[in-house]
């Protein structure tokens, strides 16, 4: 998506938000996001006003997100975003208050994302004298369009997709199918005892089936070890396809 909004769109027009999720973030997306962006467009870091970690939120409201109370997405993604832009339009308003907020969200990734609309009026963001518009430029776009974008470019895809995952999200996601999250649980031990222990105290599981990460990933978390670093593997993956669904918002 931002390969493809850096051709048709002036450089002077785009702005990069990444909300960073801390330790639950796949290591390397940063540095991910700072070698592929286009040149001259800025690049802002959004963080939770509270500071708090995904992790320490869950362990406070004492349950996981779940498929009605995504507090993941709303809370940690969302809301820091807007909030990012809100101040950026306003800080510059040559823009004359008119915003496009463009997600490389594709209709091929589930059957909710199918039932997107590619481009709306955002009414909740549209006040104070701003135009909001959400925009999804690659909606129709096939994995094998976003493969080859990226190959065209002369870029890779974030190094995780080497490494087995079909998707780029938090390193445990509810949504995660079942060979994602073994394969999370072998690539980041510590974080999955971590993920483990809080299924435990909570008595509550990240997985909507309610069943728990070493019952879906067979891997108990005392037998996980340490693999080669997701962060090293920009170079043994550089020719490696697998699915990728950008997560930079323009």
């Amino acid at each position: 998506m931002t390969i493809q909004l850096a051709r048709q769109v002036p450089i002077n027009q785009l702005v990069a938000v990444h909300a960073p999720l801390a330790e639950v973030e796949w290591p390397g997306t940063l540095r991910h996001i700072e070698t592929t962006l286009p040149a001259g467009i800025p690049l802002i870091l959004a963080h939770i006003a509270s500071g708090e970690t995904l992790l320490d939120r869950i362990e406070r409201r004492g349950r996981f997100p779940d498929r009605r109370r995504r507090y993941c997405t709303s809370d940690f993604k969302r809301t820091p975003i807007e909030r990012e832009l809100r101040r950026y339009l306003k800080a510059n308003p040559c823009f004359g208050g008119r915003i496009v907020n463009a997600m490389g969200i594709r209709r091929d990734e589930s059957p909710d994302r199918a039932k997107r609309d590619p481009w709306q009026f955002n009414h909740r963001n549209s006040r104070a004298g701003r135009q909001w518009y959400d925009w999804l430029p690659i909606f129709d776009h096939d994995e094998t369009q976003v493969f080859r974008t990226i190959r065209a470019a002369g870029q890779t895809p974030h190094p995780v997709y080497g490494l087995g995952l079909s998707r780029c999200s938090c390193s445990f996601c509810i949504f995660g199918s079942r060979a994602d999250l073994a394969t999370a649980a072998r690539l980041r031990p510590d974080l999955y005892r971590r993920y483990v222990r809080l299924e435990r105290k909570l008595g509550h599981s990240l997985s909507p089936s309610r069943q728990s990460l070493p019952e879906i990933t067979g891997i108990q978390p005392e037998r996980a070890s340490h693999p080669a670093r997701a962060t090293d593997c920009h170079r043994q993956n550089r020719n490696r396809s697998q699915p990728s669904k950008p997560r930079l918002n323009i």
